[in-house]
């Protein structure tokens, strides 16, 4: 967490004097204040955060960490919650996080409009936003390589991409976890043969990024020939400048939706449930074309980015099935970092 001001330090006046004013001041700070972890990165999450600001006048105050970090993070303080809501991150992360207690169910107003993949039945996570999986790759590259933008998984193993591919580490990445779980769908839930493929495309993995959107600026520069995104990292990318082309296989590719969900035993339930009804609603999700943002919104009122659509237009995307990943989770990981990063 970061520390926050204190009210004995910031002024040069009697100690007695500080103390009454700090403590007759405490509760108005305490009341317009909510604490959250931000698994967004802070160029989205910050003008997220204070436009809820000018809407409420509650100021949030956050860190960022990558999915992993995040809930290891909340699990650790489980008995002692150092903030009170979960923000943003693929919804198998906070699926994981029920199977360890660590949030209090709450229902926002928004909650029976939403469909039902993006709302947990019974209120522990609610969805923001959906985030499907790319292949992104550098057009110089492709070029160079007489190759055409990847169309399929097994494109990924050919041998022009050995030692050029970036995507991101399952040990702190949502964005990895998720992918992990396309392959797994890709072949039906049949796990030796997901990890035999992982397997086979390990060759071609140049380097596996602490969060998810690390390896999108390598690929830009042509430091690396391709990786596997969340598109709102990839459209990002693209809309800097740099010369990438964004496909799908035409197997499937998975799409998680993004979460948000309130801590047991937060120190500011109601401030934390007011974030969670503003992010769930058209109030916040219809800003996301405003500052450029390429999450497909959640709520069903609010329309995707024409630009946005066109990408997505004829990809053949499937939604991770979060209680499948959530129970699964730490095994699969396990698996990968035992035979797949680093096998033995």
């Amino acid at each position: 967490m970061p520390r926050f001001c204190s009210r004995y330090s910031c002024l040069a006046i009697p100690f007695l004097l500080v103390w009454l004013l700090g403590w007759a001041a405490a509760p108005a700070v305490a009341a317009d204040t909510v604490n959250a972890y931000s698994i967004w990165p802070e160029n989205w999450a910050r003008p997220m955060f204070q436009e809820f600001e000018k809407a409420t006048g509650i100021k949030v105050n956050f860190v960022r960490f990558s999915s992993g970090e995040a809930l290891a993070r909340v699990i650790h303080e489980k008995n002692n919650p150092q903030v009170d809501v979960l923000f943003g991150g693929p919804v198998e992360t906070h699926a994981a996080g029920i199977k360890e207690g660590i949030f209090e169910p709450y229902k926002p107003p928004s909650f029976n409009v939403l469909p039902p993949r993006f709302r947990h039945s019974e209120g522990q996570w609610v969805a923001i936003a959906d985030d499907p999986l790319v292949f992104m790759s550098n057009n110089t590259f492709l070029k160079e390589h007489n190759l055409k933008p990847p169309a399929s998984w097994g494109d990924l193993l050919d041998p022009a991409y050995k030692n050029m591919i970036q995507m991101a580490d399952a040990r702190t990445s949502g964005t990895a976890v998720t992918r992990i779980f396309s392959v797994l769908e890709t072949y039906g839930r049949d796990e030796e043969k997901a990890f035999d493929y992982m397997k086979k495309l390990r060759p071609n993995v140049q380097l596996y990024t602490k969060s998810g959107g690390g390896g999108t600026l390598p690929v830009g520069l042509g430091q690396a020939g391709a990786g596997i995104f969340f598109i709102v990292d990839a459209l990002d990318t693209k809309a800097k400048g740099y010369d990438v082309t964004i496909s799908f296989p035409k197997e499937g590719i998975g799409t998680s939706a993004e979460a948000i969900a309130l801590l047991k035993g937060a120190k500011n339930p109601e401030l934390g449930k007011k974030l969670i009804d503003w992010a769930a609603s058209p109030a916040m999700q219809s800003l996301f074309a405003k500052y450029k943002i390429n999450f497909v919104p959640a709520h069903p009122e609010v329309k995707i980015e024409p630009s946005l659509a066109e990408v997505l237009k004829g990809a053949k995307i499937f939604p991770i099935d979060d209680a499948f990943a959530g129970a699964n989770r730490k095994r699969i990981v396990e698996r990968w970092v035992n035979e797949v990063l680093n096998p033995k």
